[in-house]
């Protein structure tokens, strides 16, 4: 109590460092302690490390997995694959006990020799003498420092051996040594007590381990395993006695121990053997090697004893823990997956999973532990087993309201996961459970009242129908049933009725809910044992503030489950809530103390798979966290230290204190960082906002409580809590009128944020009415000008207004009222910036608006009526004048006619014009403030500002907007356009006036080169090495020379030699050594050979101005590289590898300054190297844009790119020839960063870790890989082709057009077949992949996401540009994260269509991508975020346009696939085409192609497929079945592999 006191009195000075998550040493540190509080004795520590658990937060409240640190519980229990061979896959694997294992062991073992018990530091020490004693305990000790080393080998020696007594005093010393860092003090002493000479021993060896390196001691291990043996058949414990396995009234350590012990008698490894004795004892050891155990006794075939049928018959039997069991998911996990591990620990086993069991009840019991991975892992073992393939089998649609029980089982465990889409991928029909889970899921809480109150209704219906425990008929085939106890059966009756009292408290229906619950405990007697049930009625009161609430049974009733555990946070909270209104010292600290021990307790037990637990229970730790800084600010200080020092005396006050709004800044800092840190996950941040409502009115302050409403509601309206924020805003406004603030700021900003909600809501008329109301009648300072900002955005995107009202009335104003509040306060700085952007954006649609309509046929063709009219005039005043008086009357009222018309139309025209032009100059002038002011909308105004300015350049105004630019706005923002305005450097000589369009070009490139030299001179570099090509490739019209350009750049970078001379001249010395290096000719024998580099680049100096050129370093925005800024080049190695390929691309190691060295691939051949560059900034453009999105951040969507730094006019298509050459050789590596330096050659960064899907799928060969394991007697890979090949030979040798329309439907037909003939002889195995690499189920599932997400965001963004020859090869995965890496992006822009073959499908989705989604395939995760990634290019379709125009504004590129490389791509042998054909397409036709690529990914962007407008989701739909259609994917070509 007084400690709480100390911490109120000091919590000023703690909150100034509210959290300590950005350390990650203080961070571990805290959970390490966590951990040691899940022992018994830890009690006195709980409150204390639950504040700091407090302080560390909740990390990333979107992480699928909460990544606990690294301890003996989480070390992975089996050896991962060992890869011998990358491409071709063989995989070693030992069945004991592994080397990642023994080093755990080993750890674990040490802190042993420590404990209290003699016996137990007897027992480890006779262990440790043994396992160091073999060969692989001394490999594993190798792992260990010296430091380490010497400790154990110590502790061995002096502890354990009988023959050489030790006094005590040396253990003593050596004891006070193992706390130091230097063990070396003791070396002498320990040489003198082994008679260890000096000169016997090498220097770089300790004593002890030298003593222990004398020789593997056979004969002391075979001593102490008969010993072991000895011992065991003196008190054997039978394995075949039921109760070693059952559970019931066990601790995990009473269950675990004694059958892990009888479980390793029968084992043959030594590791294993040699701790029996500590496993007896020790649950953690046991745990540790329960898994290896298992997996050593799969192997066996000598033993009497039938393990397999007698581990298959225990575990078939439903069990459960004790009340006082420890019932986590870190113990039980690991024994429920030792299955798991075994797939790839032997090939001896006649089925992968050995275990004859349900694997449902494995799956429902880990749903029981709180291991969901686990059970989603176990329940896709029985799905492929049951349905033979991975598949959730046929969708339900009986009328029975009960779900096939492995999708209900998925259904609990993806429901407690921190993963938005799965759910949606395991619905399959439209049960009202379903429906309910659903709706609650998307917090959805009106829907989800509906169908929750349905099945109530409904439940005696289904009890009559006998559905409530029996499978559909439809269900009931052998493995799918699974039997429900009388309590869960009871159970699953009680959901709905909670399901309702959740969603009327999260719809905020209080009167409601409170009548409800007092109906159901008056009427339902079962109610009142059941834990959840009386946790909800409190977490009501609290929330309602209902003080008097009290169950006074609840402490008495058990469970209604046993395996089921709830804490009594809740009861807990309210009790203490109510103890701090009244200030009951006592009581108040009671609950308080033991709320936080029970929940520390609890999450000092979970494992990284109970993710969406230990987050909740975090910030439950802050809400207990936030209410003992409560307690201080109410109740005097004076009285608290009366009751520290004196705790007789003073147990409850009766002067509460008012705080002042200083006093409260200790809660309120606090608070914001917990909102900052939720990041707006709400069923984590609602509690909280609840909480704080309640807290800040029981403190009675009014204008905190009123300040809080408002934040609550603006936060609860961004999570989409549409009903929630109503109620908070209803509560706001009763607040407000309650003390009479009608007229002030907070007020008008609480009605401001009623609009914003109702706009939200879709009620747009009447948010436009309120927002304009507030605007006419609030007279506040700068929160004005978000009131006219809104209504003219509002009114804009409605069309509700004409334009003019919308720019003079609000969006005008707006930006004038911003202007007169402006301050250097960053809030101000965005709000002005916010309407600057938002006028910008408006006069810009409407220039195009009008420059659509100029340019429209419609505007066009009263062009020519207005020219035809004119001409009719001219010929009618002729007329005139040879006309008779009669006439003339007649004459004269038709030109008066014809006049008024050619009038009216002039000054229309002139209008428009006008308009457009006045549009053009407020959207160049507003977007010029908003980069000059501030920084949050830099991404789309550069883009748009630069296409505005190349397509316009014409145009004096545009030309003056962009010197006033550059003068006034920083250069770094125009930096990630560096090549695209570098690019449009030309001749100046057609230009009149100084201030040409040249000109202010050349000024900005000048300024961006002068202020980011590092990031602008090697573009100019490569263009002025425009013309370097090597003579043979002179022929060819690949390359395009602009003259103009080349002398453009050069005088440019004449010009800057007099502001980076230096930097320039030690430039071009690197630049020509890279050019030298890339066309170094070589002989076709040193194909996959290191060749010695010639002196001349071998002797090249260090370069300290230089940075090394593939090393990453950020833009400085200050424009500041000083020394060490950067890792500096000193030079290349001594040789290179020659690489196979057309080309012989070289791989080089780059010396940097820091002294790491850089693998790097020189590069010179035929490819335009720019495609690729281009490519990759749209990706990263479109990586910008799905980050500032929070639905797609959240997610953690993106495309993974090579980072690119353009120097030439060639750049990055360098990564398809040299990636595709090497990747056969390599395997593991990827091409990230790409920088050219003449148009033909350039250097590439090489990164590892990547595997090709190609050589992991079918190996280098094609005949191996993952399909040679695991597809026994499936047709090979060459078999398929070969398949496919023969089908098409037909059609082939046809002379084109002259097969009948019968004939090329029958190839057609016979094409389908012969692909569903090879789908059923080829069986899909891309999810043995995550099962290989990643045992643990948390691992297995966090990367399975990872690789989902990055494929769905990588297809949709593939598809947009039209990304084509998507082969295998082309795809590689990263092994580490799992996610997919795009490489050779040289077919783009739907040139896939244009090839021998026609590509006709939007992206690869064969079947072994698919199949590595899982069970769910593209339902689910896959489909939500193609549709979430799509949606965001759509609404940024725009800046995404502008960096495809690029090409039609480069008059070097040429765009369309050549003749010549559309062969390349598709050859039916392995060997290369003849480099010496010709490429004789016209240089100009590839700006052609660029028009029509343009209009086709706009087409795209707006939602045109097959030329209907679709939804996100109906575009979604119609491209993946397109990709995973037979009938287009029959047709692709052979070498594609549609059949993988």
């Amino acid at each position: 109590m007084g400690e709480s006191c100390r911490w109120g009195r000091n919590a000023k000075a703690v909150m100034e460092n509210v959290y300590w998550h950005d350390d990650p040493e203080i961070a571990q540190s805290i959970w390490t302690l966590v951990r040691i509080c899940g022992s018994d004795d830890a009690s006195s520590i709980r409150p204390l490390v639950s504040d700091f658990v407090s302080k560390v937060g909740i990390g990333d409240p979107h992480s699928v997995v909460f990544h606990l640190p690294v301890d003996y519980g989480q070390m992975k229990v089996c050896q991962p694959m060992r890869i011998t061979n990358p491409m071709e896959g063989n995989f070693n694997m030992d069945t004991g006990v592994s080397e990642e294992l023994l080093i755990a062991l080993l750890k674990l073992l040490m802190k042993y020799l420590m404990d209290d018990s003699v016996r137990i530091v007897d027992m480890t020490s006779q262990s440790l003498r043994g396992i160091l004693s073999t060969e692989r305990g001394q490999r594993a000790l190798l792992s260990f420092g010296c430091y380490e080393r010497s400790l154990i080998e110590a502790w061995i020696l002096l502890c354990s051996d009988a023959a050489t007594p030790v006094p005590p005093a040396m253990l003593l010393m050596l004891n006070l040594l193992s706390l130091r860092r230097d063990a070396s003090l003791g070396l002498e002493v320990l040489s003198d007590r082994f008679n260890v000479k000096s000169d016997e021993k090498p220097k770089d060896m300790g004593i002890l381990e030298y003593i222990h390196s004398k020789g593997v001691n056979v004969e002391l291990v075979e001593k102490l395993v008969l010993d072991l043996e000895k011992r065991y058949r003196a008190e054997a414990i039978s394995l075949e006695e039921s109760t070693v396995w059952e559970t019931p009234n066990k601790t995990f350590q009473m269950w675990i121990c004694p059958l892990v012990y009888s479980l390793v008698s029968y084992s043959n490894d030594v590791i294993l053997k040699l701790c029996q004795d500590i496993v007896l004892l020790k649950a953690e050891v046991a745990e540790l090697l329960f898994p290896s155990v298992i997996i050593d006794l799969a192997c066996r075939q000598d033993i009497h004893l039938d393990l397999h049928k007698l581990i298959s018959l225990q575990n078939a039997k439903p069990s459960s823990y004790g009340s006082k069991s420890r019932s986590t998911s870190v113990k039980a996990r690991d024994s429920v997956a030792a299955s798991s591990s075994m797939v790839m620990s032997t090939s001896s086993w006649d089925k992968v999973y050995w275990l004859k069991i349900d694997y449902l009840v494995v799956a429902k019991s880990a749903v029981t532990c709180g291991s969901y991975f686990t059970a989603m892992m176990y329940v896709e073992h029985w799905c492929e087993e049951h349905f033979n393939g991975l598949t959730l089998g046929s969708p339900d649609f009986s009328h029975l309201e009960v779900l096939p029980h492995h999708i209900e089982i998925l259904l609990s465990a993806v429901t407690h996961i921190n993963e938005p889409d799965s759910l949606y991928g395991i619905i399959q029909s439209h049960k009202l459970t379903s429906q309910a889970v659903t709706f609650e899921h998307e917090g959805n809480w009106s829907k989800a009242l509906e169908y929750y109150d349905l099945q109530i209704r409904s439940d005696p219906l289904l009890q009559m129908g006998g559905g409530s425990s029996t499978l559909s008929a439809g269900h009931t085939q052998p493995g799918t049933h699974l039997s429900r106890s009388a309590s869960e059966e009871d159970m699953r009756q009680r959901k709905p009725y909670k399901g309702l009292i959740r969603s009327l408290q999260q719809i905020g229906c209080t009167h409601v809910l409170d009548l409800y619950c007092q109906g159901l405990t008056s009427r339902r007697d079962q109610f009142h044992c059941d834990l959840e049930f009386n946790e909800l009625q409190y977490e009501a009161a609290w929330r309602a503030g209902n003080w008097d609430f009290s169950l006074h049974f609840v402490g008495a009733n058990s469970p209604s489950h046993p395996d089921v555990k709830f804490d009594h946070f809740n009861e807990n909270l309210h009790g203490c809530l109510r103890a701090f209104q009244e200030g009951d010292f006592d009581e108040f600290h009671r609950k308080l103390k033991g709320s936080k021990q029970e929940l520390v307790c609890s999450v000092s037990c979970a494992s990284e798979e109970s993710t969406e637990n230990i987050y909740s229970t975090i910030i439950k730790l802050q809400i207990l966290y936030h209410l003992g800084l409560a307690w201080h600010i109410r109740w005097e200080t004076s009285q608290c230290e009366g009751a520290e020092f004196y705790p007789g005396k003073r147990r409850c006050f009766s002067e509460p204190l008012i705080p002042t709004m200083e006093q409260l800044s200790w809660l309120n800092v606090d608070w914001n960082s917990i909102l900052e840190q939720s990041q707006l996950h709400m069923n984590l941040l609602e509690p909280f906002i609840a909480f704080r409502r309640v807290l800040l009115q029981v403190l009675n302050c009014n204008e905190c409580t009123t300040q809080h409403l408002l934040q609550s509601a603006s936060t609860l309206r961004k999570g989409s809590r549409f009903s929630q924020s109503t109620a908070v805003l209803h509560e706001f406004k009763l607040a407000s009128a309650g003390t009479g603030e009608h007229s002030s700021t907070l007020y008008w900003l609480g009605r401001l944020e009623e609009a914003k909600l109702l706009r939200a809501q879709g009620q747009h008329e009447t948010a436009i009415s309120l927002a304009k109301y507030i605007s006419q009648n609030c007279h506040a300072n700068e929160e004005g000008s978000d009131v006219y900002r809104l209504v003219g955005k509002w009114l804009a995107e409605t069309r509700s207004s004409n334009s003019r009202t919308i720019l003079e009335k609000y969006l005008k104003p707006a930006v004038s009222v911003a202007e007169a509040h402006k301050t250097t306060n960053k809030k101000s700085i965005e709000r002005l910036s916010q309407a600057h952007f938002h006028l910008a954006h408006y006069a810009d649609a409407l220039f195009k608006s009008c420059e659509e309509r100029l340019t429209s046929s419609e505007w066009q063709a009263a062009m020519r009526l207005r020219k035809h009219k004119a001409a009719e005039l001219e010929a009618i005043v002729k007329r005139l004048r040879s006309s008779t008086k009669g006439e003339k009357n007649d004459y004269s009222l038709k030109i008066l006619e014809l006049q008024k018309q050619l009038a009216m139309d002039k000054e229309e025209a002139e209008k428009l014009k006008d308009d457009r032009d006045n549009f053009l100059s407020l959207a160049l002038e507003g977007y010029k403030r908003c980069l000059v002011i501030g920084d949050k909308y830099d991404v789309r105004v550069v883009f748009r500002l630069v296409s505005l300015w190349f397509s316009l350049s014409s145009r004096q105004n545009v030309i003056n907007n962009m010197l006033d630019t550059i003068d006034e706005a920083q250069s770094y923002k125009f930096v990630p356009l560096v090549y695209q305005i570098a690019s449009r450097m030309g001749s100046s000589k057609d230009s009149l006036g100084p201030n040409n369009f040249q000109f202010a070009l050349a000024s900005l490139v000048k300024k961006m080169a002068i202020d980011h030299p590092y990031h602008t001179i090697f573009q100019l570099l490569a263009l002025a090495n425009g013309d370097r090509i090597k003579d043979k490739q002179r022929s060819r019209n690949s390359f395009v020379v602009d003259m103009d350009k080349i002398t453009a750049a050069k005088r440019l970078l004449g010009e800057l030699s007099s502001y980076h001379g230096a930097i320039i001249t030690q430039m071009k010395q690197m630049v020509e050594i890279y050019i030298k290096l890339a066309e170094l000719e070589t002989k076709r024998e040193d194909t996959n050979k290191r060749v010695s580099l010639p002196r001349e680049i071998r002797s090249v100096r260090q370069l300290e101005l230089v940075p090394v050129v593939t090393a990453r370093f950020p833009v400085d925005r200050d424009c500041h590289y000083n020394e060490g800024s950067f890792p500096h080049f000193k030079g290349l190695a001594d040789s290179v590898m020659v690489m196979n390929g057309i080309n012989a691309p070289k791989v080089v190691e780059c010396l940097g300054s820091d002294g790491q060295k850089y693998r790097q691939l020189a590069k010179s051949g035929n490819d335009d190297l720019r495609q690729d560059a281009v490519m990759e900034q749209f990706f990263g453009l479109v990586n910008t844009f799905l980050q500032n999105n929070r639905d797609t951040w959240k997610r953690r969507l993106g495309v993974r790119t090579y980072k690119t730094v353009l120097v030439s006019k060639m750049c990055a298509l360098l990564v398809v020839s040299a990636v595709s050459a090497v990747l056969s050789f390599v395997g593991l590596e990827c091409c990230c960063e790409v920088v050219p330096f003449t148009p033909s050659a350039g250097v590439l960064e090489w990164v590892n870790g990547t595997l090709p899907l190609g050589e992991y799928l079918i190996g280098s060969t094609r005949n191996g890989g993952a399909h040679g394991r695991y597809g026994v007697g499936d047709w090979s890979f060459l078999k398929c082709r070969e398949h496919m090949s023969n089908a098409r030979k037909g059609q082939a040798q046809s002379i084109p057009g002259s097969l009948s329309e019968l004939q090329t439907l029958n190839f057609k037909r016979l094409k389908l077949t012969r692909t569903n003939r090879i789908g059923i002889s080829c069986r899909p195995v891309m999810h043995h992949f995550f099962l290989e690499r990643f045992l643990q189920p948390a691992d297995w599932f966090e990367k399975r996401l990872a690789y989902t997400r990055s494929l769905a965001a990588s297809s949709m963004v593939g598809y947009i540009v039209g990304l084509g020859d998507r082969h295998s090869m082309n795809i590689l995965i990263d092994q580490a994260t799992a996610e997919v890496v795009h490489i050779d992006l040289g077919v783009a822009f739907d040139q896939g269509l244009m090839l021998k073959t026609p590509e006709r499908v939007p992206f690869r989705l064969t079947r072994d991508i698919v199949d590595g989604m899982g069970v769910t395939g593209v339902e689910g995760v896959f489909r939500r975020c193609c549709e979430e990634t799509l949606s965001v290019m759509r609404t940024n379709k725009e800046a995404l346009l502008t960096i495809v125009e690029v090409f039609i504004h480069d008059p070097l590129y040429k765009w369309a696939l050549s003749p010549l490389k559309a062969l390349q791509r598709q050859k039916e042998t392995d060997y290369d085409l003849e480099t010496g054909l010709e490429d004789t397409q016209d240089q100009h036709e590839g700006n052609k192609d660029a028009e029509r690529a343009l209009m086709r990914v706009r087409q795209k962007l707006d939602g045109y497929e097959e030329g209907e407008l679709r939804s996100v989701h109906g575009q979604v739909q119609q491209l993946i079945q397109d990709a995973i259609d037979p009938e287009r994917l029959c047709q692709m070509f052979a070498g594609w592999g549609a059949w993988m």
